[in-house]
């Protein structure tokens, strides 16, 4: 389960930078930033952000293969691949 989602002011972007910092550092989670109440910003480590990125990317090739999947509905069994990629490697 994951923990409570961290929202600040964004005030406290300037006043508590290093808290904030040091939070999505040690956390790896984002913390929300609220202006006059209202969603505002996300603020996060580069390293949680490169993981975001990479899951999305995921994300996207594995939709890619299941669209793809669906308009080539082909299917092989593995013995016939097995002996596709062995006759291909005696050539």
């Amino acid at each position: 389960m994951k923990d409570v989602p961290k929202i600040r002011p964004v005030s406290d972007l300037r006043n508590n930078f290093k808290e904030i910092s040091n939070m999505v550092h040690e956390t790896a989670e984002p913390v929300y930033l609220t202006k006059n109440g209202a969603e505002d910003m996300v603020i996060m480590s580069h390293k949680a952000y490169e993981r975001e990125q990479l899951r999305h990317e995921i994300d996207l090739k594995i939709r890619e293969g299941e669209i793809w999947d669906e308009m080539h509905p082909e299917t092989y069994s593995w013995d016939e691949v097995y002996k596709e990629l062995m006759d291909k490697t005696k050539a």
